[in-house]
């Protein structure tokens, strides 16, 4: 019989329903949602399927236990009681890599982090009959977050955070990571028959995320996960099987129209450059232009975009004139929808018409507001 696990996927705030509906969709069953993380229960398969496949969880966690600590040796206990010689082998490479205090009676991450390893060293030196541990093996990085006292730990699979999904060797200033364009897309109504726009792609970030939800590309597919290593807890096939189940899946002959358009022509090259090494090079189609020529002859398409909203103060008097545009070329798109993502607090006075929704997103410490202008629905086709 299979250990089932409880798994913990964090992501970015407000986007935990994006991630939810993503973990069902893959078929397993969530325990609780929390702000910034779903947790949810999985054998070593899901483990694998998860890292895989989840556009847009930062990473996946084996929640090792909770407990409640408002003193150190509380945390000192609770993270001994633990039973870490479940998940680490003797050679095993154990740290607390990140610990994170929100409302907690403890919150110097150093001292959590020194007090933790020293807690898991104790348990590993009862249950292996050890005085020192080579930790010569696999790396078992630990994350923990304190909320209110409650302490949560996980053992991260992932390693690099899932963003990194291995394509973007090349980055505009203000890149919007992975996962977030991943979930923005997910947040709208888009489907990759659909026309799909940026016109402020910068390094290729959202035509591309859209391109592989269009060819059902696996995010994960083509990288390395930290939790490869642990082959006594996940066979190595296990693995194998998850990537071979995404391979299976890849369309690459579907027919798309995604644009990606920035003012800058090296911007642009890079943007093919990352194209290319994510597998969706002929989906997509780039070009060098400005946002005042932005126009497409069809209906119904999207706009999806993260324009500028002067991180340099000499910008910011610039912003007026390109939301003004922003504005005047969407209104010239017949039956278009346009959601936006900017830290720019003028933005809907400036484009000109009130959004119909819009949602505060931090991205990563700057607060975002996604504003969601939708167009008509186009008649259905007919059978």
């Amino acid at each position: 019989m299979k250990t089932v696990y409880e798994l913990i996927a964090p992501c970015h705030f407000g986007m935990e329903a994006v991630l939810k509906r993503e973990i069902q969709d893959l078929g397993y069953e969530i325990c609780l949602v929390e702000d910034g993380r779903v947790t949810f229960l999985g054998d070593d398969e899901a483990i694998c399927r998860a890292n895989v496949f989840l556009r847009t969880a930062e990473r996946v966690l084996l929640k090792a236990g909770s407990f409640r600590a408002e003193t150190y040796e509380e945390l000192f206990q609770g993270t001994r009681a633990l039973p870490w010689e479940e998940w680490v082998p003797k050679d095993g490479r154990f740290w607390v890599t990140k610990a994170s205090s929100i409302k907690s009676r403890l919150f110097s991450p150093s001292d959590i982090q020194r007090v933790m390893k020293k807690a898991m060293v104790e348990r590993m030196k009862q249950k292996y009959g050890l005085s020192l541990f080579p930790e010569t093996g696999s790396s078992y990085p630990v994350r923990v977050f304190l909320y209110k006292d409650q302490v949560t730990v996980g053992i991260d699979t992932s390693g690099d955070s899932l963003h990194k999904r291995g394509y973007r060797t090349l980055a505009s200033r203000a890149p919007i990571t992975e996962t977030l364009a991943a979930a923005l897309i997910l947040l709208t109504p888009w489907k990759g028959n659909r026309i799909f726009v940026d016109p402020f792609c910068g390094s290729g970030t959202f035509p591309i995320e859209a391109a592989m939800m269009a060819a059902h590309m696996a995010p994960g597919m083509n990288r390395s996960f930290t939790a490869e290593q642990w082959t006594g807890l996940i066979p190595r096939k296990r693995w194998y099987d998850a990537v071979d189940e995404a391979e299976e899946m890849v369309d690459l002959q579907v027919e798309t129209d995604i644009q990606g358009y920035d003012i800058d022509g090296e911007i642009v090259k890079a943007a093919r450059a990352n194209a290319e090494a994510a597998g969706v090079g002929k989906l997509i189609h780039f070009q060098q232009r400005p946002v005042s020529q932005l126009s497409h002859p069809k209906k119904y398409g999207f706009l999806v975009t993260n324009p500028p909203y002067g991180e340099r103060l000499e910008e910011k008097e610039n912003l007026p004139a390109l939301y003004r545009e922003i504005g005047e070329r969407f209104r010239a798109l017949d039956s278009w929808s346009a959601y936006i993502i900017t830290a720019y607090e003028d933005a809907e006075k400036y484009i000109g018409r009130k959004a119909d929704k819009n949602r505060k997103i931090y991205n990563g410490m700057m607060k975002t507001y996604f504003y969601q202008f939708l167009g008509p629905r186009p008649p259905a086709r007919k059978p």
